[in-house]
């Protein structure tokens, strides 16, 4: 996984050799996504990243796919419900750079945050899965956690996700 940026702004990140396979593994992925917003000055406010299975041959010969910076969570640029309509994504990511981290532990004081989702299809039995993590500067996760069968409304950044896959 290879971040990506431009004009000194964290826009996404490439995937190289395979996909994750796993909800263990799509949170280890989240993990390094965490650390790398925890840079001071990378992302600059929440943003939201979905997954898209494009091949980028030109880059890297093994790339797999991209995690892309739709858009943040709120303002004038904030990604619009409909935004996946289209096709939805495998993954969405929601980061959080430390100023808008309320870190879980107080000697944390510039603690990166993110969300990662996993859409499913319940009706057919397959649950959404999601993962959390938080991070510190020096890139110690200070908080992680994994969840199979979520309801995306029993947290913010999920109910975001969903609702922004939903419409």
């Amino acid at each position: 996984m290879s971040p990506f940026e431009q004009d000194g702004t964290l826009r996404g990140f490439l995937l190289s050799g395979r996909w994750p396979e796993s909800t263990r593994e799509w949170s280890q992925l989240l993990i390094h996504a965490v650390r790398i917003a925890s840079l001071p000055g990378l992302l600059p406010t929440s943003m939201v990243f979905g997954a898209r299975e494009d091949r980028p041959d030109s880059l890297v010969p093994n790339a797999v796919g991209l995690l892309i910076a739709v858009g943040p969570v709120l303002g004038e640029h904030a990604v619009r419900p409909g935004a996946f309509a289209g096709e939805q994504p495998p993954a969405l990511l929601m980061l959080h750079p430390p100023s808008e981290t309320r870190p879980s532990l107080p000697e944390c004081v510039a603690a990166a945050s993110g969300c990662l989702l996993l859409p499913g299809i319940p009706d057919l039995g397959l649950d959404h899965r999601a993962s959390w993590v938080e991070a510190d500067l020096d890139g110690t996760v200070t908080s992680m956690i994994n969840k199979v069968g979520v309801d995306p409304n029993e947290d913010p950044d999920t109910a975001v996700l969903a609702m922004l896959l939903a419409a």
